[in-house]
């Protein structure tokens, strides 16, 4: 007679990935050097992810304006989005800097800790400080449009790839009957894409232990100890937002925030994890649109934020130039904070293509307000479990944006949310035909 053994339910991908992130500090701690070596696999798992946005962005944002038929929403969508970003800017600029005056974490520290390490980093960072001194608004609205949507899907630029897909879309209006066959393949292309990631997902614990042991391996454990008031002080900024700004707009919006952040713990685990944004970009649409989310929506503002709703860095990059200030003794008055937080505003948006965009744009700051460069070099010693921070806290920020705003557009599906992660839970196509079970089930 044979035994019978329990019908064990595989772990999910929230446990996984935990597990991932603990043997990731494991490993970096206790072989610092096997850390630091296997690292090539969060490369190859970001590498994969990267692979698939251009294709799912693309054939989702398509799917999403043309097919409901209709245009004339797309523009006011748009400026409900920006206006919404712009809102969301301004208080992560203020908690970031009100931290940074309350808490001052920059006393006590020594310029005198700048590594060699740090200096060669500073120097790369440095060398596209110009590159957003000079940036304007023309630059973002030049730079949105891509020569090449072919260049624009090799380089994993995802604002002009947006762009590019908008014009494909309201052609195909204006096409009608005879661009039905692309629409179809498009349709296609989605679900197919949406399968892709559910495949590269599986290799998420493994990138995710990855990352996390090759950055412990690299700074240790006990830089945590050294830096323990700046890093409070971010998470703490960081917290502060969340509860008073996007727990706000989701009570405004009649939106569940603990339901949501439910919703997008995956994500959410990704992007904190792996400190990258794209880690998280396309299960964080596909849960969104499950939540409640229209294709319409998901598909414009969580992409479009990558590039114009950083809350999460931009919060950060106000409360490090303070740090910095603080730390080379330079008191800074509050109508030079005041000077900052107006050239904040500007500088934050459009450049999220920028290699190590938050921490150029400091940089730019900090050249602005004669502020010392060299205390970059001290922060990069720490950048990435500060990184983690805020690329999660972006997340959230622009998982909370596509929700307010399907509430403006009066579009919110009050039932999918009721039934989200329950087994009354249906999957719909664009044509609002039942896909059945769930995609990533």
């Amino acid at each position: 007679m044979g035994i019978a053994f329990p019908n064990l339910k595989k772990p999910n991908l929230v446990s996984q990935v935990v597990v991932g992130m603990l043997l990731g500090i494991a490993i970096g701690h206790f072989s610092p050097q096997l850390g630091i070596e296997i690292k090539p696999l969060a490369d190859m798992f970001l590498r994969m992810i990267k692979m698939l946005i251009a294709p799912l962005i693309f054939a989702t944002l398509v799917i999403g304006i043309a097919g409901t038929g209709s245009h004339k929403n797309l523009g006011r969508l748009g400026a409900k989005t920006l206006i919404y970003f712009e809102l969301a800017t301004i208080p992560a600029l203020i908690i970031g800097m009100t931290v940074a005056n309350i808490l001052r974490p920059g006393d006590g520290v020594n310029m005198a800790a700048l590594s060699a390490k740090g200096a060669e980093q500073l120097t790369a960072i440095t060398g596209n400080v110009a590159v957003v001194q000079h940036h304007t608004h023309w630059d973002t609205l030049v730079n949105m449009i891509p020569t090449s949507v072919v260049d624009a899907m090799a380089k994993g630029e995802i604002l002009q790839l947006v762009v590019f897909a908008i014009f494909f879309s309201l052609a195909i209006l204006s096409a009608g009957e005879k661009a039905r066959p692309v629409l179809g393949v498009l349709q296609s292309l989605s679900e197919i894409m949406f399968e892709f990631v559910n495949k590269v997902m599986a290799f998420a614990p493994l990138g995710v232990m990855a990352a996390i042991a090759a950055t412990v391996g690299t700074n240790g454990l006990n830089i945590l100890a050294v830096y323990a008031k700046l890093v409070g002080s971010l998470y703490l900024a960081l917290a502060i937002f969340v509860v008073t700004v996007l727990c706000s707009a989701c009570a405004i919006a009649r939106i569940p925030f603990i339901k949501l952040m439910k919703a997008i713990k995956e994500p959410f685990l990704l992007a904190f994890s792996t400190a990258s944004s794209e880690s998280a970009l396309p299960k964080a649409m596909e849960v969104m649109e499950r939540f409640g989310v229209p294709k319409s929506v998901v598909s414009f503002v969580i992409p479009t934020g990558y590039s114009f709703n950083l809350d999460g860095s931009t919060l950060y990059i106000a409360l490090a130039a303070l740090f910095i200030a603080q730390m080379a003794h330079h008191e800074m008055s509050l109508g030079d904070q005041a000077l900052m937080l107006g050239t904040l505003i500007i500088t934050t948006k459009g450049v999220a293509a920028v290699p190590k965009a938050s921490l150029v744009v400091l940089a730019a700051t900090l050249a602005a307000f004669n502020l010392p460069m060299e205390g970059i070099a001290v922060i990069l010693g720490i950048d990435h479990f500060l990184d983690m921070g805020r690329t999660s806290i972006n997340l959230v920020g622009n998982c909370v944006a596509s929700a307010v705003v399907a509430r403006w557009e009066g579009v919110f599906d009050d039932q999918k949310m009721a039934v989200y992660g329950t087994e009354d839970e249906v999957f719909e196509s664009a044509e609002g035909e039942p896909l059945g079970e769930p995609l990533l089930a």
